[in-house]
């Protein structure tokens, strides 16, 4: 049997699929706008998926490898799609069940407009942190503040980011994020060592965060909004039952997410329970809305199982309520797996034959000090997030390709666990064809490409990060008796 022996990757193979990956997403978002993310994308990176199987098979990569290599990258966000569609279920069944409504009617009722940026930013990084999911929070509490923001004429965009960024805030220190978990286990660092040391610049960030969302409160103009906010709450009054019994699916859902119960059976459980609330107490809404010509019991599981699969539409009369209560369902989350699929393809395409293991020995050669290796490390995890299309994958391959350069420079693991998020979990949302930002589109039905400008904490923890490094602020290094027991270990 013999061993086949691959060509090393030139900088020129390299660059090739990132090149043509980069020209059609920008055609893509230029000839089809924000519905670039419907297909043109998707076809952009199979072009792009097409140019790295030439560069491998020039390389002396034989197909079956690399198609081996796709299948186990496409396997990989299996966990991610059960999520993604338990979601839809989940949105479309939390309409119906009044629990949307009811926390749209209350948050217009007590969330003043020159404040409402800060708090929901505030707001979604308490439950992020307390549940350990930017996702959950972005799905539950996130879809109920678009709702409020539409409801006081205040911009979608503007509030994706503020959720966006507290979501980020939130999983980012939280001990329950898989996230949080994972950086310091790729570094070698302890969990809350790795936490308390992403506190010097997390916090500091998330101040200049809520500053900038309260200076944008208050020069935003609702008040002229008044009575368009009056006849959304009476019309969700009119065809809905609201009060604090429809927002039983929600605090159990979190308890279930506080108690690390996997995030797949909580939303699922979620979309059912869900379902039951809408059975037990929206009997009125599911009269209106049911098949007259059958069975009412059959005619009202029929509409139940229908909101799963294909999601939630009411007509009362308002065009604005109508549109703030439409959407969700599975067959809506289907677009953004065949997103993550046509990412994740390309992304174990360049990492099988070697692309970019290319680009960070090139890196590291001209990171001489250590503030250029942490701001190289971020931008390889950025760059690593808009290849590989993952969040996870921007934590693990530059982890993995840096450590042994951090102790060797003698710097404790924390610097390298604190940077891979700083550049990695960080960024993900801001990337319309990552998995992060696929989802985030699908839920908040806003496009990263308008929302990424106002995610104040995904772009200033970063930069902050990188000023840390060049002034050496907050940069452990390890003790000469960590640093030999470090490299005997190694060893």
């Amino acid at each position: 049997m013999t061993t086949a022996t691959y060509k090393e990757a030139s900088f020129l193979d390299a660059s090739l699929p990132l090149i043509v990956l980069i020209i059609l997403l920008s055609l893509s978002v230029y000839l089809f706008g924000d519905s670039s993310s419907s297909g043109p994308n998707q076809m952009a990176l199979f072009v792009a998926t097409a140019a790295a199987v030439l560069v491998g098979l020039k390389n002396g990569y034989h197909w079956s490898v690399i198609e081996k290599a796709m299948v186990k990258g496409i396997s990989l966000s299996l966990g991610a799609v059960l999520i993604l569609l338990s979601v839809g279920a989940l949105i479309g069944t939390w309409m119906l069940s009044g629990t949307v409504p009811t926390l749209i009617y209350y948050g217009l009722q007590i969330i003043s407009p020159s404040w409402f940026y800060a708090a929901s930013c505030l707001l979604c990084g308490i439950v992020a942190m307390s549940i350990g999911s930017s996702w959950t929070t972005a799905a539950t509490i996130g879809v109920a503040l678009i709702g409020v923001a539409n409801g006081l004429g205040l911009s979608p965009a503007i509030t994706a980011g503020a959720i966006v960024s507290g979501a980020y805030f939130g999983d980012k220190i939280s001990p329950l994020s898989e996230t949080t978990n994972l950086a310091p286990a790729v570094a070698g660092a302890d969990l809350f060592d790795h936490i308390r040391h992403m506190l010097w610049t997390t916090v500091p960030s998330m101040i200049m965060v809520l500053i900038l969302f309260t200076i944008i409160g208050f020069n935003a103009d609702a008040e002229s909004n008044i009575g368009r906010i009056d006849e959304i709450r009476t019309a969700l009054d009119a065809n809905f039952q609201i009060g604090i019994i429809q927002l039983v699916p929600l605090f159990i859902l979190l308890a279930m997410a506080i108690k690390k119960v996997p995030a797949f059976p909580t939303v699922f459980i979620g979309a059912i329970l869900g379902a039951i609330w809408a059975l037990l107490f929206q009997q009125q809404l599911l009269a209106t809305m049911i098949d007259s010509s059958m069975p009412v019991v059959l005619a009202t599981i029929k509409f139940v199982w229908y909101t799963f699969f294909a999601g939630f539409s009411i007509d009362t009369g308002n065009e604005n309520l109508n549109s703030l209560l439409s959407g969700g369902g599975m067959a809506g989350m289907l677009n953004t797996v065949w997103l993550v699929f046509s990412a994740m393809m390309f992304g174990a395409t360049i990492e099988k034959i070697g692309l970019l293991r290319k680009f960070v020995s090139a890196i590291l050669y001209f990171a001489k000090s250590t503030g250029s290796l942490i701001t190289s490390t971020i931008a390889t995890c950025f760059v690593t997030n808009v290849l590989t299309a993952d969040q996870y994958m921007s934590i693990v391959m530059p982890g993995r390709m840096f450590k042994e350069e951090y102790e060797r420079r003698n710097l404790a693991p924390v610097n390298l666990s604190r940077t891979l998020e700083d550049g990695g979990t960080i960024t993900s949302p801001l990337i319309p064809w990552n998995t992060c930002g696929a989802y985030m589109h699908s839920v908040l039905q806003v496009s990263p490409l308008d929302y990424v400008f106002y995610a104040f904490f995904n772009l200033i923890n970063p930069v902050l990060a990188i000023i840390y490094a060049y002034l050496g602020i907050k940069i452990l290094r390890l003790t000469p008796p960590e640093s030999v027991q470090n490299t005997v270990i190694a060893k």
